[in-house]
């Protein structure tokens, strides 16, 4: 009641003059934002009518945690300017380049002493930069103005922003090995946090939305596109753009479905336009409200579950070598459950433009903030698997991953095509791009066809589709003599076949545990984005199931 009566006769303009905002006087939302950190009051208020001019562009819920990130790094340049300098910044006449420079010097203080982190230190720099742009184009610095007299050097500069650490965005991804142990205990987070923090960290995992689009997703979510297939159906709070339409798999429909199904017989008397798909268990007897959160259930469950263990390589004695080593388990968390999906998508050759609009993205460099570029690690992958090479007899071609140069990975980029179950390195056959093969693609009888671990699935689909042919000529099948005997896979293919595949289990098996992981994790990164090209559309890998083990 005390709120609401501070807010009585409150208006933007009356608000606008104090330190600390009521946001719902501006947008009918809650939150504040709080300006009392910058202790310069010229500064201040610039910052202030910065902010009341900026607001109005932001959507969603909580336009504050768009805008207080700019008041906050703020806050870091006042502090700056309080210690630095003997009028402590109030007169901004009297600011130069060299107070720019010692914020610079101090934000790296602060970083190399762990105060803030080195992405936390570029942001800052970026975030100022565009208050003090602004500053300057809303007018505050001519005559009468509260910034009157700011020099044109007391600005931050393109070379003042510190690069950001290598891979700060993309990287939040979570590992095959991690999310296949999350998958296989989903069903001690419905027992730690209940079914609704299960049902949505599932959806988290399945279509990479941002936490609170699943938190706030209504009941009737669910729809059909006209070919039949499911669709999840959205609201994007932070674009406020509604009613977004995912594509979504069987299994995650089937997901929603039985949730669905749950919110109906929990609250048969409340209509289905009201109720919410994850409902709050307490102090909501008609399902009309949402939980309040899924990441502290979610984190409790992580918490309690065994070392995550994962893939990685080490040197000892000078040599890389492979171990098992646990996985920084505050590393998952509901967001990175986002990037997850969209480093799935990449690394399954889904283009650019289509992971934009699978991300809701109007810019395309902000879905590539999400993901990995894969070349550099399919060409790690690459030399993996390549030590694990054989040719037509089944001899393994001894190289070391290690001895591959970037010579080499021209070479096998330019000298070699793809057939479906290894590569090619006839001359005339590469340069037809694989469909200038004289045998007939009877690669194991030729001594131009290589295959490694990675092709194993191929090799035995190969085989099997051999045995099956076999018996179908053999049985009552109408055809010519000369028509049969042409098509009859030979006893000798057929036991070619079968020795490559026992040559490469049997290399396989030689391998130690930690060994195995690292070809298996480099298996997956190499067949997603493979594709063959035989006179046929180019067809890229299927895109692995999140869940495999689910499945």
């Amino acid at each position: 009641m005390l709120v609401w009566l501070t807010r009585l006769g409150a208006t933007p303009e009356s608000e606008h003059c104090k330190d600390v905002w009521d946001l719902h006087i501006f947008t009918g939302h809650g939150g504040t934002l709080d300006f009392t950190g910058i202790s310069q009051s010229r500064l201040r208020e610039a910052v202030k009518i910065w902010a009341y001019d900026d607001l109005p562009r932001r959507r969603g819920a909580r336009p504050h945690t768009a805008v207080q990130p700019y008041v906050t790094a703020t806050t870091r340049l006042s502090e700056s300017l309080r210690l630095q300098r003997e009028d402590g910044g109030d007169n901004p006449a009297a600011l130069h380049r060299g107070d720019i420079v010692a914020f610079c010097n101090r934000l790296a203080f602060l970083a190399e002493n762990g105060t803030i982190s080195a992405r936390s230190r570029s942001h800052i720099v970026r975030d100022v930069a565009l208050v003090l742009t602004r500053i300057r184009t809303l007018g505050l610095t001519h005559p009468g103005q509260v910034m009157e007299g700011l020099p044109p050097d007391f600005r931050l500069q393109r070379e003042d922003t510190a690069d950001e650490p290598e891979d700060s965005e993309a990287g939040k991804d979570l590992p095959d090995a991690v999310m296949r142990q999350l998958c296989d205990n989903l069903d001690a987070l419905e027992q730690t946090a209940g079914r609704e923090v299960r049902v949505g960290t599932e959806l988290l995992m399945d279509t990479g939305r941002r936490p609170e689009e699943i938190r706030e997703l209504p009941l009737d979510c669910l729809a059909q596109d006209p070919d039949g297939s499911p669709v999840l159906v959205y609201d994007n709070f932070k674009s406020y753009r509604l009613g977004r339409r995912l594509p979504i798999g069987k299994a995650t429909a089937a997901v929603i479905a039985g949730q669905q199904e749950r919110v109906r017989m929990l609250f048969p008397h409340t209509p289905v336009s009201e109720l919410k798909l994850l409902p709050a268990t307490k102090k909501n007897p008609r399902g009309t409200k949402a939980i309040y959160s899924i990441s502290e259930g979610h984190r409790t469950w992580v918490d309690c579950l065994p070392d995550f263990l994962v893939p990685v390589t080490v040197e000892e004695g000078g040599e890389p070598v492979t171990r098992l080593l646990p996985f920084d388990r505050s590393r998952i968390f509901p967001y990175a459950y986002r990037h997850t999906y969209a480093q799935r998508h990449a690394d399954a050759g889904v283009a650019p433009d289509v992971l934009k609009e699978l991300m809701d993205h109007t810019d395309l460099k902000v879905t590539q903030n999400y993901y990995r570029v894969s070349q550099e690690r399919r060409r790690e992958a690459v030399d993996r698997v390549v030590a694990l090479q054989f040719d037509r007899h089944g001899n393994r071609v001894w190289r070391k991953a290690q001895s591959l140069m970037d010579s080499e990975h021209v070479r096998r980029a330019i000298g070699e095509v793809s057939v479906p179950y290894g590569v090619c390195q006839e001359p005339s056959n590469v340069a037809a791009g694989g469909q200038s093969c004289p045998i007939r693609f009877r690669c194991v009888g030729c001594d131009h066809f290589r295959t490694d671990v990675s092709y194993l699935p191929d090799l035995q689909a190969y085989l099997a589709d051999l045995l099956r042919s076999r018996e179908r000529l053999m049985s009552a099948f109408e055809a010519d003599d000369w028509a049969r005997s042409e098509a009859m896979p030979s006893d000798e293919e057929i036991r070619r076949v079968r020795r490559l595949i026992a040559r490469v289990k049997t290399d396989l098996g030689d391998l130690s545990v930690e060994e195995q992981a690292q070809i298996e994790e480099a298996v997956a990164v190499v067949r997603r984005g493979r594709t063959v090209l035989l006179g046929m559309p180019r067809i890229g890998q299927p895109l692995p199931d999140v869940r495999p083990r689910l499945a």
